[in-house]
C-alpha cells in the first residue's frame, strides 16, 4: 500500500516504482472510504490533482468515468457523492462521453440524501457535488443548456426533509448561471425552465414552508445577484454576463412576487 497521506505532503507527486493504472485503482478504492481523511484528503485530492497536471492518459480518463459512472447507484452515500467531483475535474480536463450524463441526471434528481457535511462521514454534500457537474456539463458544447436547467430546478423543488445550510444553494445558484451563459440560448429557452417553479410557488403553504420551497427560493435568489452582476467562469478576471439578463431578471422578480412579494 501507498502513503497516500506522504505523497499529498510531498506535492502529490505520482509515487516511484509502481505503474500509473495501478495507483489509479487504488485510489478509486479509497473513494468509497466512509474515512473522510481517506476518502476526501487523501483520494479525492490526489485524483484531482493528476488529472488536472496531465498524469492520466485522454483513454485513461476515459476508462476512470467509466468506472466511477456505475457508483451513482452504489449504496453508500459517500461514494455516490464523490463520483461528480471526480467526473466533473475529468470533463474539465477535456474528456467528455454522452453517455456520462444520463446517469447522472437520474442520480442528482432522485439522491436522497441532502447531508451537507456528517460529523463522521465527512463532507457528502449531493447538491453541491452535483451542482458542479451540472455547471461543467451545462458549459460543455455537447450538452443541451435547456437540459441541465431543467435538471437543476427538478432536482430543487423534489421534495425534501433537509433544508440547505453548508452553501449548496451558493453552488447550484452558481451552476445554474454558468450555464445560462451559453450564447445560444433563446430568451423562452433562459426563463421557461422556471415554470414549474411558479406552480410551486404559487400554492400558500397551510402546514409551513416545505424545505424544498425555501432550497428553491434562497438558490434563485443567487441566481438573481449573478443575473445582475454576471459571474466569474474559471480562472477568467473579468465577469460574464448572462446573455439573457434582462429577462431573466424579470422572469425571477415574477417568480419571487408569488411567493414573497415584499422581495422586489
Amino acid at each position: 500500500m501507498t502513503d497516500w497521506e506522504q505523497v499529498r505532503e510531498g506535492g502529490f507527486a505520482v509515487p516511484e516504482g509502481r505503474a500509473v493504472p495501478e495507483l489509479v485503482a487504488e485510489l478509486v478504492g479509497m473513494l468509497r472510504s466512509p474515512d473522510p481523511a481517506v476518502r476526501d484528503r487523501q483520494a479525492y485530492s490526489t485524483l484531482a490533482t493528476w488529472v488536472g497536471r496531465g498524469v492520466l492518459s485522454e483513454q485513461e480518463l476515459r476508462d476512470l468515468g467509466d468506472e466511477l459512472v456505475p457508483r451513482f447507484g452504489d449504496p453508500e452515500i459517500q461514494a455516490r457523492t464523490f463520483v461528480p467531483l471526480i467526473l466533473d475535474v475529468i470533463v474539465s480536463a477535456g474528456v467528455f462521453e454522452p453517455r456520462w450524463v444520463p446517469p447522472f441526471e437520474r442520480w442528482y434528481v432522485g439522491e436522497q440524501d441532502l447531508r451537507g457535511y456528517d460529523e463522521k462521514l465527512g463532507w457528502l454534500h449531493a447538491v453541491a457535488h452535483g451542482a458542479d457537474l451540472l455547471g461543467t456539463f451545462g458549459q460543455h458544447p455537447a450538452v443541451e443548456p435547456v437540459q441541465m436547467l431543467r435538471l437543476g430546478i427538478g432536482r430543487l423543488l423534489t421534495p425534501t426533509s433537509y433544508v440547505f445550510r453548508d452553501m449548496e444553494d451558493d453552488r447550484l445558484g452558481y451552476a445554474l448561471a454558468a450555464t445560462l451563459t451559453r450564447a445560444e440560448l433563446t430568451g423562452s429557452d433562459a426563463v421557461d425552465w422556471l415554470d414549474p417553479a411558479v406552480r410551486v410557488l404559487s400554492n400558500p403553504p397551510t402546514a409551513g414552508i416545505a424545505p424544498e420551497v425555501t432550497n428553491t427560493v434562497r438558490t434563485l435568489r443567487v441566481l438573481y445577484l449573478f443575473a445582475d452582476h454576471g459571474l466569474r467562469i474559471g480562472d477568467a478576471k473579468k465577469l460574464t454576463p448572462i446573455p439573457q439578463r434582462e429577462q431573466l431578471k424579470a422572469r425571477l422578480a415574477e417568480v419571487f412576487a408569488t411567493f414573497t412579494p415584499y422581495w422586489l
